[in-house]
């Protein structure tokens, strides 16, 4: 199992590697970078700006135009383009190994700041995601592996199939027209983590306050869900009920309870399991664009989609190594989760 752990540890050096020099490579060929998102908004703002480029597609592949050689330079050394490629990267992969994921260029924050900023809502949209499709859709689906062709089967299947069909940007949009104070009812707030005035409100007025404006985003997140892991958990079930050892416990007078959940239930929760950390790990960084922009919520996918637009290349790069890291971590303890769950897995085995 050391060894396992330690092979899994080893390799995760030169993937992270790799995905990085991949980005930060193509990263130097994507034209409109920070100098050029720079020099356009100087001369958006100054005067007669707007009106002396040939439009912002033009801009984006020229750069330098209307600026003297000596400012232009100033804003490369500002960035550190004034610095060889390779340079640039080898003092960014060492500020990676202590996590000094650097500063964005625009937002004049620490990366790891503006992360750690956006976090509040991602958690929420995230982790609330997390516990409900969990909670909902596994006992659903071993009642519908129990009842398999039943009414009830066929009755659920249809529902949550409509809801995996519906995009999650379009029924938020239905639930704010309808719940929102579109046209219908004034029932749960559009917009914000908390209300304005939630400094004011007591402890029990936060949570509820808080739990308020989390309904409408969550439910949008967490109906299309539903579809995949409750037909997972139900044809885990199935398969693991038409085995031989599920007739044998029958056939010893078991009950059916006893034979559901003490024998079948473990083996059947092994695929589901296993992939409990790595969803659990990325609840917590959680981030959907058009969820975030429907409501007015401003966390880690906007953040990203942001700092694509702008060529915000630290947080963008900085961003992608947190991630990369914790993909491969959680990807690690999935792989661990299978030794708990089956001791007849052995990881010695591996590779010999």
């Amino acid at each position: 199992m050391f060894a396992y752990i330690l092979k899994r540890l080893l390799l995760m050096i030169p993937t992270v590697f790799g995905v990085m020099l991949v980005t930060f490579v193509v990263t130097q060929f994507v034209p409109g970078g920070p100098v050029e998102q720079l020099i356009h908004e100087l001369q958006r703002q100054g005067p007669g700006g707007g009106e002396a480029s040939s439009g912002v597609e033009g801009l984006l592949y020229r750069g330098a135009t209307g600026l003297d050689a000596d400012r232009l330079k100033e804003l490369q050394a500002l960035y550190g383009f004034d610095r060889p490629a390779h340079e640039r990267f080898v003092e960014m992969m060492k500020s990676y190994l202590t996590f000094d994921l650097g500063k964005s260029y625009f937002q004049h924050k620490s990366v790891m700041e503006l992360i750690v900023s956006k976090l509040p809502v991602s958690i929420s949209l995230g982790v609330w995601t997390f516990f409900i499709v969990y909670l909902t859709c596994i006992p659903m689906g071993v009642a519908k592996a129990v009842r398999d062709g039943s009414p009830f089967d066929v009755a659920t299947s249809i529902v949550i199939l409509i809801g995996y069909a519906i995009p999650g940007f379009v029924l938020g949009i239905a639930l704010l027209v309808l719940f929102g104070g579109g046209s219908f009812w004034d029932l749960f707030p559009l917009r914000g983590l908390v209300s304005d005035n939630w400094q004011e409100l007591s402890w029990f007025g936060r949570i509820g306050d808080y739990l308020w404006h989390m309904v409408l985003p969550v439910i949008a997140m967490t109906v299309g869900s539903f579809a995949v892991m409750t037909m997972l958990t139900k044809n885990s079930f199935l398969e693991e009920i038409r085995k031989q050892y599920v007739l044998t416990a029958r056939a010893k007078g078991l009950g059916e309870n006893t034979v559901l959940y003490k024998h079948i239930f473990r083996n059947a929760m092994i695929p589901l399991v296993t992939g409990f950390p790595a969803a659990f790990i990325g609840a917590f960084f959680t981030g959907s664009l058009l969820i975030e922009t429907i409501f007015s919520l401003d966390g880690l996918g906007l953040l990203s989609y942001e700092s694509v637009l702008k060529r915000d290349y630290p947080v963008v790069l900085g961003t992608l190594y947190l991630f990369t890291l914790l993909g491969l971590v959680a990807k690690l303890l999935s792989d661990l989760c299978y030794v708990l769950i089956d001791p007849r897995i052995q990881f010695e085995a591996v590779g010999t």
